[in-house]
């Protein structure tokens, strides 16, 4: 339970003795106990750019010009000085209020073409081959006429491309274009990146594009789910249609849809063997609700594995809406290559939270993301984590809307939590109002974020805070705040913002 503040101590208690098998990474990563953000610099110099995130290895910065026009990518370096005596106890040069001083920048690169601009809060990131994924789009319009099989009510976007980007010179490698379309590209809601496949969600047209980004750098056409779910499916109605009335092929419903409502059928078909209670048993519970169940459209998708989505159903107004905790929604689990579901759940089902709550990390679907991003917290890992939800559980007054409410987050927005050690609580307590793992702005504060070592003596560690050194001259001004920690090294952004568009405050924490 005790262990050695000081890091030499530590590196010499490793060098006598070796961890129990398979928990060398774990022993590895206690070492950020002792090596932690320990300096502030306050207001650096620094672009006024949108800073988004590091890449999940470290190795980039990614940065949006304030115009929404360039893709500006910095290198993390580390500040270098020489001083007089005891360095810690000297006041660190002028240069170091510089954030040249602590980043270099490899190239700036334009991506919009005519009236697109880029969306700031999307991107992902392929570490095998190091590419970025970026989108750029036109403006939305909200009162567009459901032309071609779309879906009434939802807004169109003239044009939405997404760009494949090679992080290491910014040379763009291939472009995917969507038009009159809507995709939600906000905090990468509307794509999912699993290996080499990508996931795009058409909400107008109710579609599921999988790409494949092959290593060449060509984003390429794989399938798309939707009115079709097989690739003969077209040419199989087309041949038929020419024997059926068309008023009845009018009537079909798309290709998911039809599975989704087999699926149901055939789950309340099996709940009985007595013909007469199963014939009362789908008016009750099938025809009754049939044209819910019609009405459904697709919010969002996710990976859980090479072969199987995460779909989320639900109404049209959820579909657009920025908060969706307490629509009522379903999820259903997709296999593209059988092209069938094979579950279905409502967002408040109770055996589907007990999956959530016992099986949490398989929803995240790493694939071969980082090995860091294995040591994110959560319920499934972290006994404090568990205990933390399992308080927030008891404390719930509706235990329903508690369960909607944990579910809501399904299926995960994809490279949205950061696999930074000091959002560890394996390692580190802090306060998750304020600050997480997870890619989110959050209100800010004028007092400082405090990091205390989870084990014994529970020492506070270290602290961050963002703003002006002195604080908000104006507490009535509505700020909020982001924090972009490096994955690896003890390295932290807090940039703090007002809502009237004025220059961003950021602050660099680091190790002196």
């Amino acid at each position: 339970m005790f262990r050695s503040h000081n890091v030499v101590t530590r590196i010499f208690d490793r060098q006598i003795s070796s961890p129990a098998p398979g928990t060398s990474v774990h022993y590895a990563r206690r070492f950020y106990e002792n090596l932690v953000p320990n300096c502030t610099v306050y207001e650096v110099e620094c672009p006024d750019h949108l800073y988004r995130k590091f890449t999940d290895d470290g190795q980039y910065l990614i940065c949006f010009s304030r115009n929404h026009q360039r893709v500006i990518v910095y290198r993390p370096t580390w500040l270098s000085y020489s001083c007089k005596g005891d360095c810690n106890t000297n006041d660190l040069p002028q240069k170091a209020r510089r954030f040249e001083s602590f980043f270099s920048q490899l190239y700036s690169v334009s991506l919009p073409s005519s009236n697109e601009l880029i969306c700031k809060d999307f991107f992902l990131y392929m570490e095998s081959n190091r590419y970025g994924l970026f989108a750029t789009s036109t403006a939305q319009t909200f009162d567009a006429l459901p032309v071609g099989g779309a879906v009434q009510g939802v807004p169109s976007i003239e044009k939405i491309t997404f760009h494949l980007l090679r992080l290491e010179d910014g040379v763009v490698l291939d472009h995917k274009c969507f038009h009159n379309d809507f995709i939600n590209l906000a905090h990468n809601v509307g794509a999912f990146l699993y290996d080499d496949l990508l996931a795009i969600v058409s909400l107008r047209y109710q579609t599921i594009h999988i790409l494949q980004i092959r290593d060449s750098g060509n984003l390429v056409d794989v399938r798309a789910i939707g009115t079709f779910c097989r690739e003969d499916d077209e040419l199989f109605l087309n041949s038929s249609a020419q024997n059926i009335h068309e008023t009845t092929v009018a009537c079909f419903h798309s290709g998911i849809k039809q599975r989704l409502l087999s699926f149901i059928f055939r789950g309340i078909w099996n709940e009985e063997t007595d013909p007469t209670s199963r014939v009362q048993g789908l008016k009750k519970k099938f025809y009754f609700h049939f044209q819910d169940y019609v009405d459904l459209i697709i919010w969002k998708v996710q990976f859980l594995d090479r072969h199987h989505l995460l779909i989320k159903f639900g109404s049209v107004d959820g579909g657009i809406s920025r908060n969706t905790d307490l629509q009522p929604a379903f999820l259903a689990v997709y296999n593209m290559e059988t092209t069938e579901i094979v579950a279905f759940y409502q967002n408040s089902a109770d055996e589907l939270y007990l999956l959530f709550e016992q099986f949490y990390d398989h929803f995240h679907a790493t694939s071969r993301s980082p090995y860091t991003m294995n040591f994110v917290s959560s319920h499934s890992n972290n006994m404090h984590a568990r205990e933390q939800l399992r308080c927030i559980k008891d404390k719930a007054s509706n235990s329903l809307q508690f369960v909607k409410k944990m579910l809501a987050s399904l299926p995960f927005n994809c490279q949205s939590q950061s696999p930074s050690p000091y959002f560890d609580q394996s390692l580190f307590r802090f306060d998750e109002k304020l600050i997480s793992a997870t890619d989110r702005h959050r209100q800010s504060t004028d007092h400082p974020i405090k990091f205390i070592l989870r084990r014994q003596p529970c020492t506070l560690k270290f602290k961050i805070k963002p703003g002006p050194e002195a604080g908000s001259t104006d507490s009535r001004i509505k700020k909020i705040s982001s924090f972009l920690f490096h994955p690896v090294l003890p390295l932290a952004l807090s940039i703090q913002q007002t809502l009237f568009l004025h220059p961003a405050v950021v602050n660099i924490h680091f190790r002196k």
